[in-house]
């Protein structure tokens, strides 16, 4: 199996999506609501979602599996998602942008806030096809490289920051299993990509308003 660094490259509608998502952001900040909501509408592309759900389940044409003999449970920890302070130092190390596939990513915090702000442009319902397709591309998630269920740790070198795409493909698999590159032999992607975080300072002033987190630049 020849090794690759992701299931699939972003296609140019993905990054159009990010780059819309970004417009929208700073058109808020400079108070033309009415284009950062049209921006916000232009990002939720069909196009994306397409991208994003071939990576999916177990039916993926882009995620072949070739198992390997299951680890003891003996050498198994118990699984643990990342606390809120590994979470930062992940984004601290990482920046803003998956480790397999290089796409933006940006945290549900962000996501939960533009909801709020353009509940028309932005959606999130339960269902796959009711959440906007450019937020649920670039959702920024925390993969274990090596899963608990083959002995990996919760420690902080056993993570890295993945976009939805990736981290749903990989699942519980090892990278040796998918034909995937360790990401963690080649440095994240540098960019002045944010991750949107900017967009947290129009957050309601409250006890629950979310704070921003500095990744890489």
């Amino acid at each position: 199996m020849r090794l690759r660094g992701c299931f699939r490259d972003p296609t140019p509608a993905v990054v159009q999506a990010a780059r819309a998502l970004d417009q929208a952001v700073s058109a808020h900040l400079a108070g033309d609501r009415e284009r950062a909501a049209g921006l916000f509408a232009q990002a939720n592309d069909p196009e994306v979602r397409a991208w994003l759900e071939s990576l999916w389940g177990k039916g993926s044409p882009y995620v072949s599996v070739s198992k390997l003999p299951a680890v003891p449970e003996a050498v198994r920890v118990p699984a643990r998602m990342p606390t809120t302070a590994q979470k930062r130092a992940l984004h601290a190390r990482d920046g803003f942008h998956c480790r397999f596939c290089g796409v933006p990513v940006v945290r549900p915090e962000v996501r939960k806030l533009a909801a709020v702000l353009y509940p028309t442009e932005v959606t999130w319902g339960k269902t796959n096809a009711s959440q906007h397709a450019g937020f649920q591309a670039l959702w920024a998630q925390y993969d274990h490289v090596v899963p608990h269920s083959c002995g990996g740790t919760n420690e902080l070198d056993n993570l890295v920051v993945t976009c939805a795409g990736c981290n749903f493909g990989k699942m519980s698999y090892r990278l040796e299993e998918l034909g995937l590159l360790d990401p963690r032999e080649f440095g994240p992607v540098t960019s002045e990509w944010d991750g949107l975080e900017r967009f947290l300072a129009c957050a309601p002033n409250n006890s629950s308003k979310p704070t921003p987190l500095r990744g890489a630049a």
